[in-house]
């Protein structure tokens, strides 16, 4: 009997990673009734995280009204996973760019403090490992935000507290923890991050990300000159070295932040969703492993999903099929690392309009015909 390992991504906008592993399950059944299906929806740290996590671990979800980028209020959710220790955050849902529209985007007042709300409610339900994914930020801060959410106090000359938003970073003249979470020293935070960016200069938060945030080229100046400051004063009183630090630059500076103030560790996102829902250990024992995403290309080699669920496979000898709503421009480089297959779940042209409403069909599909020839080439039923 095939024991089937089923770990993708989310096809965007149109499955989310639970609904494409079930698909492809229902595939399957029809080629090998017989077979162990192991469902294990994956996510690297941005857009469905949380749903992957709670989805694995049997865990739930909490709705929570925080601070908006803006200052006004949103209502965000993240994960509460199965193990009772562990909560899982979308930074996004709290502070992304989503929601603001884009005439309002201004990246000198936007704030992470609904992030860190959000962690701070996750500690005092007794959560003591936090894993944060911080794509998609409407943010330029260094998490000024989400440290001042956590009781941390910055100050200016006058020890006048800091208005919200990364531009007041200009003024910044010390960082008093005194009134830190209590919790904060024994919980462990780790950040999916799967952007190298440094704080600041040309690779910086400011100047990289900072104009899809409504920074112009003075305003990118500004904001990187404000990041420059704090990253200085950073690692004078705090003794954390973050200007630069790979990835600190990562959603307008929350990289940096988090690392600064709540001693973070910054990981691929891939890897970090691997390990919170057991993935390696759920391998043991399987003949086969299928991931997937909405397209395959020469991105996917960069560290997404396919390709880190792909290297875990590999450390266990196990081929690796993935399955795409399209394979663009440099999929084939996945083939010498560690994909075997890769198969369009299209069959022929089809509008993306129907592609996307019929994913789930079309999933079950391709998963059926990769079914049947595994069972034609191994014999496994």
């Amino acid at each position: 009997m095939a024991r089937i390992v089923i770990a993708p991504d989310s096809f965007k906008e149109c499955a989310s990673a639970s609904e494409v592993a079930e698909a492809i399950a229902a595939g399957l059944r029809r080629a090998l009734p017989d077979a162990e299906l192991v469902l294990a929806p994956m996510a690297d740290g941005g857009e469905g995280t949380v749903d992957a996590l709670v989805a694995a671990t049997q865990g739930s979800r909490v709705t929570v009204k925080v601070t908006g980028p803006l200052g006004e209020a949103v209502n965000a959710v993240y994960g509460l996973l199965g193990d009772g220790c562990t909560a899982v955050i979308e930074m996004a849902s709290a502070s992304g760019l989503a929601l603001v529209p884009a005439e309002r985007r201004d990246a000198r007042i936007a704030t992470t403090r609904g992030t860190g709300e959000l962690i701070r409610d996750a500690l005092e339900r007794g959560r003591r490992r936090i894993i944060l994914g911080i794509g998609g930020s409407a943010t330029n801060d260094a998490g000024a935000g989400m440290a001042q959410a956590l009781g941390f106090r910055l100050l200016d000359g006058t020890d006048s507290e800091l208005p919200p938003g990364g531009a007041a970073l200009a003024r910044i003249a010390r960082i008093d923890a005194s009134a830190k979470h209590p919790a904060i020293d024994a919980a462990e935070v780790l950040v999916a991050c799967d952007v190298d960016n440094v704080l600041c200069g040309p690779a910086g938060a400011s100047q990289v990300f900072g104009p899809q945030k409504g920074a112009s080229e003075a305003v990118a100046a500004e904001l990187d000159a404000a990041l420059a400051r704090w990253g200085a004063l950073v690692e004078d009183q705090l003794g954390v070295m973050v200007r630069d630090l790979p990835g600190g630059g990562a959603a307008g500076g929350l990289g940096a932040g988090l690392v600064a103030y709540v001693g973070a560790r910054l990981a691929p996102g891939v890897d970090l969703v691997a390990e919170a829902c057991g993935l390696s250990e759920r391998m043991k024992g399987a003949d086969l492993v299928i991931t997937g995403e909405g397209r395959l290309d020469a991105q996917t080699a960069g560290g997404k999903t396919p390709l880190g669920v792909a290297r875990i496979a590999k450390r266990h000898g196990l081929p690796v099929v993935a399955l795409a709503g399209a394979l663009g421009e440099g999929h084939r480089r996945l083939y010498g690392i560690g994909i075997d297959a890769m198969l369009s779940i299209c069959r022929g042209p089809i509008p993306l309009p129907e592609a996307m409403a019929r994913a789930p069909e079309l999933l079950a599909d391709a998963a059926e015909s990769v079914g049947r020839l595994w069972h034609c080439t191994r014999g496994h039923t």
